[in-house]
């Protein structure tokens, strides 16, 4: 059989068709700078396409509520045990008062995702605990939208408790969650995930977790810790699942799916020392992850038209890039950020709106904020 070409793979996408598995991994494992050319075009086309010329951006504070952690994954800085001195656990007014700050910043949304505390649980049920934590921001700002608790997190209450994940979801949901977050995925390849979280959740349980999400009505967001030890087969095998995850939730005609996709690149300059030593850098390489995003676009885009960087990773100038890249949006304000900052990480904790406003302005595209759902707001 005949290979196929660059361009006609990308002739493909840009007719409307989803490329194939071998396809995706053609396209990444192009270093020749014509070729990545473009890809770079393709994407940025299809970009416009299925997104628009507007780039969005949310006000969003991001409260890790502890870093104390049952798991030990191979990456993260971030968790602490119990009784370690730089352990910590907010308290009820703490996190009330961080939800203040943000609604006077002008925030639509927190998102909420912390350590897997065992002892985060109120008469000996971790349900109930995570319940307080919703009602202690809805009751006093109900207009916020509560963007929480990823799949572990989901899995984790679960098993603690004894109940199904769609009764964890359900609880949540009519609590006041409003979306949940698809972190936790890293890679969903599980000979990844044995090396890198191999406490975690493994990938079918992640699946599951997300389209038991979708056919109750709560949409998830969906990304890819990308650049540390995986393949490029293993990358488009991810991107593969979340294509098929979406196109289900389409044809079973869920009330709810995936509303955005995030490139998130390997930190290393904090992880421990073995898988540092196995990646051999401490910081992302921009070209990986740019190359990386375009693809993305390609592969999703037909089905998940809302693609973004990730700033804190890959610093404002490497976000900015990414914008032209296929990217369409630039993320959120975050206000406080500890889980990849922990990590080493670059980027910093904040971004205020007007920094944003004119990142996105650099390119000469015009911006618009955005709520956690993708519907636009009446500014420019």
């Amino acid at each position: 059989m005949p290979t196929i070409t660059i361009d006609e793979i990308l002739n493909l996408a840009l007719a409307g068709y989803n490329i194939s598995p071998s396809d995706g991994v053609v396209l990444l494992k192009q270093n020749d700078p014509e070729a990545i050319a473009a890809i770079r075009a393709t994407a940025d086309q299809l970009r416009r396409t299925q997104a628009g010329d507007t780039v969005t951006y949310v006000i969003n504070r991001n409260i890790n509520f502890t870093n104390i952690c049952e798991q030990h994954c191979s990456f993260c800085a971030f968790r602490r045990d119990d009784g370690d001195t730089d352990a910590y656990w907010l308290s009820w007014a703490q996190i009330l008062e961080k939800s203040t700050d943000a609604v006077r910043r002008g925030a639509t949304e927190i998102c909420m995702q912390g350590g897997l505390h065992p002892q985060a649980q109120i008469n000996g049920k971790s349900l109930p605990y995570y319940l307080k934590l919703v009602e202690t921001i809805k009751q006093e700002f109900p207009q916020l939208h509560l963007h929480a608790f990823s799949p572990q997190e989901v899995q984790f209450i679960a098993r603690l408790d004894g109940i199904t994940y769609a009764e964890v979801i359900t609880a949540l949901r009519d609590a006041g969650v409003g979306s949940m977050p698809g972190t936790a995925a890293e890679v969903l390849d599980d000979e990844v995930r044995r090396v890198l979280c191999p406490e975690k959740i493994n990938t079918a349980t992640w699946l599951e977790i997300v389209s038991t999400a979708h056919k109750l009505g709560v949409p998830t967001t969906s990304t890819m810790l990308s650049g540390h030890i995986e393949t490029p087969e293993q990358q488009i095998g991810h991107l593969e699942k979340l294509r098929s995850l979406q196109q289900n939730a389409i044809e079973q005609e869920y009330p709810a799916r995936i509303t955005e996709f995030i490139v998130l690149p390997f930190v290393g300059q904090e992880a421990p020392k073995s898988l540092r030593r196995r990646v051999g850098r401490d910081q992302p390489v921009l070209k990986d992850a740019l190359l990386l995003t375009a693809v993305a676009r390609i592969y999703l885009g037909n089905c998940i038209p809302n693609h973004q960087p990730s700033w804190v990773k890959l610093g404002l100038d490497g976000a900015i890039e990414a914008l032209t890249w296929g990217c369409n949006d630039i993320g959120g304000t975050l206000m406080e950020e500890h889980i990849t900052t922990m990590a080493g990480a670059i980027g910093g904790t904040c971004m205020e709106v007007e920094t944003l406003q004119k990142a996105i302005a650099s390119l000469k595209k015009p911006y618009q904020e955005r709520n956690t759902l993708y519907q636009k707001s009446g500014n420019r």
